[in-house]
């Protein structure tokens, strides 16, 4: 039997320190520096390796990517990425090296005690890099108009029309005649960086419409622009920065990973709950809230909703009906009580990350999804139903406790 000998690699541009952990009790050895090629890393490899020795490596996720594990497993190592944030450290160190870096990977990787991030292949990530990079842009026309509204009120300009972009406020920008010659080059400089963050936009708008046929994911996207506030940008950017979501075992695993389940400090008694934790994934989190923002509007299949429903599957299409029904009775309630707009659609946002789990996989993973119906307990069945009126009224469940479940007749029977 091959001995297992844990292998800590702390990643860097130019140089990776390497550290040893050998199966078993024994210490931490720190083998030193090598080169940041790849080159490099299969020369130490060649050193390390024996017939009767195990390799598994580990490192973590950081600016250089999956390049290291992606080689290491062409080369059938056995390789894990790691969460940074997620790895055990001590109140009282205060010190950080690479040294210690590399030593502690390697002891916590043999401990069991590292969480493995998912790492996505190169097709997946192709279409993330995409989509990244036109929410970038995005970020850049918009930070590009503050600039230039920013300007024009210091100097008094104020727009009096409706819409701000629109045909008639372009017309007014165009006719704004300032009377220096400096300011009227800083205003057409300004002007000039907005049409230029705008057609970049347009441009990468098109390539992810385009990406998306042939994409391996494309059933999934699909099936989740059924939902009401999820078209092809939103549905693109769920999976492309997800991957395979079928690889959370239940709804409420694919809420926290989009930081919208609430944080919580409890000692004792004492339970106390406070805003959602973002903890998750930031640009999944913001397209679910704003898909969150159309379930307001009564449920309604809209002609564009039909259009985007065609090919589906008469389960997918009573998921994003249940949706509505059910996400339009939550907004009603939540108003109701006098909650906050803001905390009313984060947890809009968090139950539709249900809907999402439910229709991917109906789509990838059918199997994946069982019918959950809460079994009787032994004295239930033995001793029947009473049918005199109860003394007592029967506590409500609150909806965010109820499983979500889903059935063949009846989607997402509570």
């Amino acid at each position: 039997m091959k001995k297992i000998l844990y292998v800590g690699l702390d990643v860097h541009k130019e140089s990776i320190v390497v550290a040893t952990a050998p199966q078993g009790d024994t210490d931490v050895e720190l083998y030193g520096k090598i080169g940041g090629t790849l080159d490099a890393l299969d020369k130490f490899i060649r050193k390390l390796a024996k017939p009767d020795v195990e390799l598994r490596f580990v490192y973590e996720a950081g600016p250089c990517g999956y390049v290291i594990y992606r080689h290491l497993k062409k080369h059938l190592f056995y390789c894990e990425v790691i969460a940074p944030s997620l790895i055990p450290t001590k109140a009282s160190d205060r010190v950080k090296t690479d040294r210690r870096d590399a030593r502690q990977l390697a002891r916590l990787f043999r401990a069991g005690e590292l969480t493995a991030i998912y790492v996505p292949d190169e097709e997946d990530e192709a279409v993330r890099d995409l989509v990244r990079a036109r929410d970038r842009s995005m970020v850049d026309q918009r930070k590009a108009r503050q600039r230039l509204k920013g300007f024009l009120l210091r100097l008094g300009h104020r727009y009096q029309g409706k819409g701000n972009w629109s045909l008639a406020h372009l017309r007014y920008l165009a006719d704004i005649k300032l009377s220096h010659a400096a300011q009227q080059i800083a205003f057409q400089e300004y002007l000039e960086a907005i049409t230029v963050a705008s057609e970049r936009l347009e441009r990468l708008t098109k390539a992810m419409e385009a990406a998306l046929p042939g994409w391996k994911r494309e059933p999934v996207v699909r099936a989740l622009m059924s939902l009401r506030g999820v078209a092809l940008i939103n549905g693109m950017t769920l999976v492309a920065e997800v991957g395979d979501l079928t690889r959370f075992d239940s709804p409420c695993q694919l809420m926290s990973y989009f930081g919208l389940t609430p944080s919580e400090y409890s000692s004792g008694e004492k339970r106390q709950q406070g805003g959602i934790t973002k903890a998750g994934n930031g640009a999944c989190r913001r397209a679910l809230v704003e898909a969150a923002h159309h379930y307001r509007i009564a449920p309604r299949v809209s002609p564009a909703m039909q259009q985007r429903q065609q090919g589906q599957s008469q389960e997918v299409r009573a998921i994003a009906l249940k949706a509505q029904q059910r996400l339009h009775g939550r907004y009603r309630v939540l108003c109701g009580r006098q909650k906050k707009a803001v905390v009313v659609v984060a947890a809009l946002a968090r139950e539709l990350c249900g809907f999402v789990w439910a229709i991917a996989c109906q789509v990838s993973a059918p199997d994946k999804v069982k019918l959950r119906e809460p079994t009787p307990t032994k004295a239930t069945q033995e001793t029947p139903p009473k049918t005199s009126a109860p003394t007592k009224i029967q506590k409500r469940v609150a909806p965010s406790k109820r499983n979500y479940q889903l059935n063949a007749n009846k989607m997402f029977k509570r």
